[in-house]
């Protein structure tokens, strides 16, 4: 069964939607103000940060149970999961760090220093990089996930929250809510290639699995973006609801 799992800001819950008949088909109480979801690539477990909490409630995703809830540090808010299912890793806003956490215990294992606040991670294909947005640096930071040190910063636009890589790793797409833009970094040199102007207050972007679109949520503009990654350039905006925010592509 395909699922969706929805986190609910102010009800400190789970919404679990049955992507085939979009039905919901469970609601599972977590931490206060949930915010990043990640699951593992095996789809056993759903792992949630609870900015308030300050911790990260794990699902069993068979029995839509929390079956472990894991401290971390300030206001963790993004959260993603290592392509081989090691690891996860959590952006944690107010500490300007992020949580090592190891699959198999769930327990943590590391911290990394990053800029200030952190708001987005996301993980390269074959797993030996990190890339998060510092909201208050207006930077990314690169991480190598062997010796889990900050190999690189790279200077993007204003408050950077959502990040994509594509699927061949040669691409990061950083979402600049301030600036309403995307910016495009190269991942061999991480420097910025170029910028790409997009709707109001930008939000998250996710790209398709065969990387030729990125899909950007512009939330004061009411639409989404499509980027053609090839040109980088806007080729559709769609109308939506009010203030978009989150967004994912289908397998």
């Amino acid at each position: 069964m395909a699922r969706a799992y929805v986190t609910n800001y102010d009800s400190s819950e789970v919404t679990v939607i049955d992507t085939q008949t979009r039905q919901v088909i469970a609601n599972i109480g977590v931490g206060e103000r949930p915010s990043g979801v990640a699951a593992l690539p095996n789809g056993s477990r759903v792992y949630v940060t609870n900015a308030d909490s300050n911790n990260v409630s794990v699902i069993n995703t068979l029995t839509n149970r929390v079956v472990a809830t894991i401290s971390v540090q300030s206001r963790p808010i993004a959260v993603v999961a290592s392509p081989d299912g090691s690891r996860v890793y959590v952006a944690n806003q107010s500490s300007h760090t992020v949580s090592v956490i190891d699959t198999q215990s769930n327990q943590v294992t590391g911290m990394i220093p990053v800029g200030q606040n952190p708001s987005g991670i996301t993980a390269s294909p074959n797993g030996t990089r990190l890339y998060v947005t510092n909201f208050g640096s207006e930077t990314v930071s690169v991480i190598n996930t062997q010796t889990t040190r900050v190999i690189g910063e790279v200077s993007v636009g204003q408050s950077p929250i959502g990040i994509a890589v594509t699927p061949n790793g040669r691409r990061v797409y950083v979402v600049n809510s301030r600036s309403n833009s995307v910016s495009v970094i190269n991942t061999q040199t991480n420097e910025v290639i170029t910028s790409i102007s997009v709707g109001s207050t930008p939000a998250m972007v996710a790209i398709t699995p065969n990387g030729s679109r990125a899909y950007v949520s512009n939330q004061y503009s009411n639409n989404m973006s499509i980027i053609n990654t090839q040109t980088n350039q806007v080729i559709e905006t769609i109308p939506v609801e009010r203030q978009p925010f989150g967004l994912a592509v289908t397998p």
